[in-house]
């Protein structure tokens, strides 16, 4: 029997499966699952055990319907065309009685009619608890479907970022999609049809043998030599499933990939690289699919093999004890139509372990993400972050990604007080955006700390810390549904007039409301339907309606033109007065109001101090002013004038 795996709570669904170390095998483990759908399951199985009960009924009515017959035959046979006088000897040579004849002859017929009654009767009852157990296996199936891929979401959406820096989103998705209906397929299927052989086998020897057991022994060798196969083609059919779906993956990849880039490809005019890209993977999946069917086309034909050898088994030796009168023709019809019910489950080997390999193979990629371990989690004493005034302190900061050796950050540190404004200026890969990274904990540092209000951050819980601050990252990301909706994602039970609020802060109001519905114009896909700055101010509004002690804006004003960027900067100056604000920014606007700027070299900070500070003391900082912002600064400075 497979090991169970333990029950452990939820926050969002109680009793859901934890990783059970003691399981053997991966699909054990999602067979543990079943713990959850025990209602279901256990009818589906009461109901098997009916259906296949029924089933091994079928063969003794029809040894008495053969029975009946013959017996109605032999005695209209002697006592129509043998002399009178002759009956009592031919009756007693036949092994019975001129009354028994006379018995047997007037209820042949009705014999007959009353076993194939019965024998539609049972055919009914096997209906009706096949139809039962189907529809409970589903149920069963289905629910186990529910549990595995509301387990799968509610961990990626705990696992921490560099995870997603080391594994594909198509490889989640292929996991959360195709990987769980394996399972589930299994699981309505393969778990069914291995119940019911194995029922049927074991039900099948027993009736065997009670009823004829020196001829069950001509057949009983080829038990072991199926549970050899089983083994066999399991072993061989799990690595090729495996890499069915890796490359299956891959696929999903390229197209995920493909369909999110679409004009940048029709930009470049790439759409034949991508299309032979796409042809090279879907073929490198067919070659694989090949092999595996290749692997079982050679596989049935030994399983016929097995049931051809059983029945010429049985025909020899049945037929040598009919000769020697020790098997009559209704119990010989009885034991070749229960071996019929001996090499069904034969029949189905290689459906079973077609669905039971490529579900194991699948379970073991779906607990390969339930069993992973994030980084960022809270400490077992972690305490509620009170509401922050906004002291951020990097105290000998060091940082670098998993996989890298290089650091990102290099012994940065320094102190933002409450409500000031921190810009973070530097090239490319200067180490901006994992400073930010650090503070609501996407990342944790490798060296030093990250404190807010004395607090470590790694000393508080998650959501007590992030439900402070606010973010506009660089890349915005909107969902499906309506612009209120979106602005709304951090509060759901902000009022319109808070939303309204928001927006116009962020200047969006105005261009909201040229639509024809509204705020409760649907955004598309990622917010395709907007533009680019249309897609930045509603990402701002969100974060503005939060009302955060800690505002994190990462080169949030990129996607905009410059008058736009200075009408959002005049109403994001309002909103920074008593907060502390990071800033990531390319344009001069923000940097010359900052109360800190920090000038970034190589995970270094190199410089640090007001503009005018800055201008005096530091050669890199006015290189870059001079080189990259004046003409911005200039630009910006005409607007604001307007």
């Amino acid at each position: 029997m497979q090991a169970q795996p333990t029950i452990r709570p939820s926050p969002s669904r109680p009793g859901r499966p934890a990783p059970d170390p003691a399981a053997r095998g991966a699909l054990g483990r999602a067979l543990g699952y079943l713990r959850l759908q025990r209602g279901p399951a256990s009818i589906a199985l009461a109901a098997l055990l009916v259906a296949t009960l029924a089933q091994l009924a079928v063969p003794w009515l029809v040894q008495n319907m053969v029975d009946a017959v013959t017996q109605g035959a032999t005695a209209r046979s002697i006592l129509t065309e043998v002399p009178v006088p002759l009956q009592a000897a031919a009756a007693e040579r036949a092994g019975t009685t001129v009354e028994q004849l006379q018995q047997n002859l007037a209820g042949a017929e009705s014999a007959l009619i009353m076993a194939a009654f019965i024998i539609v009767g049972f055919a009914v009852l096997r209906g009706v608890f096949s139809f039962l157990q189907a529809y409970m296996t589903e149920k069963t199936s289905q629910g186990i479907a529910f549990d595995l891929r509301n387990g799968i979401f509610e961990k990626v959406q705990r696992l921490s970022f560099s995870y997603y820096d080391q594994n594909q989103t198509g490889q989640l998705m292929i996991r959360a999609t195709d990987d769980v209906e394996k399972v589930r397929q299994f699981m309505s299927q393969g778990l069914l049809l291995t119940v019911q052989s194995v029922l049927l086998l074991v039900g099948t020897l027993i009736i065997l043998f009670v009823s004829n057991w020196q001829l069950a022994l001509w057949v009983l060798p080829l038990i072991p030599i199926a549970v050899v196969l089983f083994g066999v083609f399991g072993a061989i059919s799990g690595p090729l499933f495996g890499e069915v779906q890796k490359r299956l993956s891959r696929l999903n990849t390229i197209l995920q990939e493909n369909l999110a880039g679409l004009k940048v490809v029709r930009s470049f005019t790439r759409e034949p690289f991508e299309t032979d890209k796409f042809d090279a993977a879907a073929g490198s999946l067919m070659e694989q699919q090949l092999k595996v069917s290749r692997a079982f086309s050679l596989l049935f034909p030994f399983i016929f093999l097995l049931a051809q050898i059983g029945q010429a088994v049985i025909l020899y030796f049945g037929g040598a004890q009919i000769l020697n009168g020790t098997l009559d023709l209704g119990q010989y019809q009885q034991f070749s139509l229960y071996l019929v019910y001996l090499f069904f489950p034969l029949g189905q080997l290689g459906m079973i372990v077609s669905l039971m390999a490529q579900a194991n193979t699948s379970a073991a990629r779906i607990f390969e993400i339930l069993d992973a371990k994030s980084e960022i989690t809270n400490k077992p004493n972690a305490a509620e972050l009170p509401t922050i005034s906004g002291r951020v302190e990097f105290r000998a900061v060091t940082f670098r990604y998993i996989g890298n050796k290089e650091p990102v950050l290099k012994e940065v540190g320094f102190v933002a007080e409450p409500g000031q404004t921190v810009a973070l200026l530097g090239a490319t890969g200067s180490g901006k955006t994992s400073i930010i990274n650090l503070i609501p904990r996407f990342y944790d540092v490798a060296e030093g700390a990250v404190l807010i209000d004395g607090h470590d951050v790694r000393d508080v819980t998650i959501d007590s810390l992030r439900s402070q601050i606010g973010i506009v990252l660089q890349e915005t990301n909107l969902f499906s549904g309506s612009i209120r909706d979106n602005i709304a994602f951090g509060r759901s039970d902000a009022s319109q007039a808070e939303v309204e609020a928001a927006a116009k802060a962020a200047s969006a109001h105005e261009f909201i409301t040229s639509f024809p519905q509204g705020y409760e114009t649907p955004v598309g896909e990622r917010g395709a339907t907007l533009s680019g700055g249309q897609k930045q101010r509603i990402a701002i509004a969100r974060a503005l309606l939060l009302d955060p002690r800690l505002l994190i804006l990462d080169d949030s004003t990129s996607s905009v033109d410059l008058t736009t960027e200075a009408h959002i900067q005049r109403a994001l100056d309002n909103l920074m007065r008593g907060r502390t604000s990071f800033v990531i920014a390319q344009r001069i606007s923000t940097v010359l109001s900052a109360d800190q700027i920090l000038v970034l070299e190589r995970g270094e900070v190199v410089a640090r101090g007001t503009h005018a500070e800055l201008m005096e003391d530091s050669p890199i900082y006015a290189e870059i002013y001079a080189s990259q912002l004046v003409g911005d600064a200039e630009v910006t400075a005409d607007v604001m004038t307007r």
